[in-house]
């Protein structure tokens, strides 16, 4: 059960925030412009390669892996394939994750790494089995980990990972889950990717994303009342909810499917993310169903005072701007509100994709955050 009026009681939700969730989301334009520090400071935005690689393939454990291939899927497009590497087992001995290359993988290939925990032996074995292969590698991970070590072993090049900038004082775990971890883990390998013309990210983009970020921090803050707050507004509207996440553009896509990874992870609430049109039939019987916003299969008659709420579905839509003015969104609200499911709407300012993509991933954090805080 969400406790809304939590929501504006800036000083109750502080004390709630053990975790330190709604300050990652807030530190997220400090991590992009240290994270981007740092990657000129490792050399890679000097780099001058022959050429794109014939593949591009992600490891690394924890949601901002998931997270990190998704987005750079997204954005590379078609220009040359990104695959996540999944853990292929777990080793007898240590109850360690394992990965390994495919079989085609060589020397046109790159290979890169990140964590936000750094002592996973199975991402060290990996670095070493694609220096055997010819593979380039390139690690994002805290700084002095054994990971760090395996890279420089297999003659890669590392970035150290972007600490959190009050990060003493408090106690989040490594789950990587939170926004500032995946935007530390990600910029580096936007500016790689940049240098190899895979994705569009020059120093002034990275620049504008963390500004986008930073504004957004402040829209969505939890001193900002949730009548006039994006963030707020949303957590509100999930109460006793099963969020349908619908997405429409490049850029919501990923953001939707993270959106459906933190509500999950942080506030342990099941959600569904797909893509607009697939979305209709694949989420069609959850509107006529058991989970339909009108839906009562119980005794008219019964007392329910102490009954958990039910929940019933909520679709929300994010949209970056339609390609070619085409767009399935008006059609996807009209079959939902016709179905008596409540509709919430969420589309990025104008800007750049980078910049709608930063924007849609600080407002779902925060929502993400708000859910998990006062859920009761």
């Amino acid at each position: 059960m969400l406790d809304e009026s939590l929501l504006d009681a800036p000083e109750a939700l502080a004390r709630a925030d053990r975790r330190g969730l709604l300050r990652g989301a807030a530190e997220a334009g400090a991590r992009v412009r240290t994270a981007a520090r740092h990657a000129a400071e490792a050399g890679l935005a000097d780099l001058k390669p022959e050429g794109r690689p014939r593949a591009v393939l992600v490891a690394g454990s924890g949601a901002a892996a998931t997270g990190v291939a998704d987005l750079l899927t997204a954005l590379a497009g078609t220009a040359a394939p990104v695959t996540r590497l999944r853990p292929t087992g777990v080793a007898p001995a240590a109850g360690a994750l394992r990965w390994a290359l495919p079989g085609w993988a060589g020397s046109v290939d790159l290979l890169l790494i990140a964590t936000a925990d750094g002592t996973e032996p199975g991402l060290a074995l990996l670095a070493e089995q694609a220096y055997r292969r010819g593979c380039t590698v390139v690690g994002v991970a805290p700084r002095r980990s054994p990971l760090t070590e395996a890279v420089d072993g297999a003659h890669g090049l590392v970035v150290p990972m972007a600490e959190a900038p009050y990060e003493e004082e408090t106690e989040v775990p490594f789950t990587g889950i939170g926004p500032g971890a995946l935007w530390a883990l990600l910029t580096p390998l936007l500016v790689l990717l940049d240098r190899v013309g895979l994705v569009t990210a020059p120093p002034e983009t990275l620049q504008q994303v963390a500004d986008r970020l930073d504004s957004t921090a402040e829209r969505c803050g939890p001193a900002i009342a949730t009548y006039s707050n994006p963030a707020k507004t949303l957590a509100a509207e999930l109460a006793d909810s099963l969020p349908l996440i619908w997405t429409e553009g490049t850029a919501a896509a990923p953001a939707g499917r993270r959106f459906a990874a933190v509500l999950t992870e942080l506030a342990g609430r099941p959600a569904l993310a797909a893509e607009l049109p697939e979305a209709l039939p694949a989420h069609g019987a959850l509107l006529v169903g058991p989970f339909a916003g009108d839906a009562d299969p119980d005794d008219f008659f019964r007392d329910r005072v102490d009954d958990p709420q039910a929940l019933h579905a909520r679709v929300v839509l994010l949209r970056d701007r339609p390609a070619g003015g085409l767009t399935a969104a008006p059609a996807a609200r009209e079959i939902a509100l016709a179905q008596d499911t409540p509709v919430s709407e969420l589309e990025p300012e104008e800007g750049g994709e980078l910049e709608c993509l930063a924007e849609l991933l600080a407002v779902t954090d925060f929502a993400a955050a708000y859910v998990a805080l006062a859920t009761v």
